[in-house]
C-alpha cells in the first residue's frame, strides 16, 4: 500500500506555472493537485481526454468552452475532450482542485 500526502509529491514544472502536483500516474489514469494563489491562472489549454476536476479548497472560476461558471470546495466539473478549457483564482487565498484524466491520455494537453 502507498499512502502519503499531497505536499510529498514534488511539484511539476509546466507550461502554466502554477503548483502542479503529479499524484497518481498509471496505465489507466492519472490524478493531479493544482493549487492557484489568488490571482493565478490556468492557461487556456485542451486535453486529448475528458477531464473531472474535484475542488478541495477554496472558491474560483472554471471557463469551459463559452461557458464560465464560479465553483467551490466539493464541487465536481466535467470538462470533455478537446474542448478549450482554464481555472482561475480572483479571490481565494486558495483555490486548489483534484484533476483526473481517464483514461491516461496518450497525446499531449495543448496550451492555446
Amino acid at each position: 500500500m502507498k499512502a502519503a500526502k499531497y505536499t510529498d509529491f514534488p511539484e511539476k514544472d509546466t507550461p502554466h506555472k502554477v503548483s502542479v502536483r503529479m499524484i497518481y500516474d498509471h496505465d489507466h489514469g492519472q490524478a493531479v493537485i493544482i493549487s492557484l494563489k489568488k490571482g493565478e491562472t490556468l492557461k487556456k489549454h485542451v486535453t486529448p481526454v475528458d477531464v473531472m476536476f474535484y475542488v478541495l479548497e477554496g472558491t474560483g472560476k472554471v471557463e469551459i468552452g463559452d461557458e464560465i461558471k464560479e465553483v467551490s470546495r466539493d464541487m465536481v466539473i466535467e470538462s470533455p475532450a478537446r474542448i478549450p478549457h482554464r481555472l482561475f483564482n480572483e479571490t481565494s487565498p486558495e483555490f486548489r482542485f483534484l484533476v483526473m484524466k481517464m483514461p491516461k491520455p496518450v497525446e499531449s494537453t495543448k496550451v492555446l
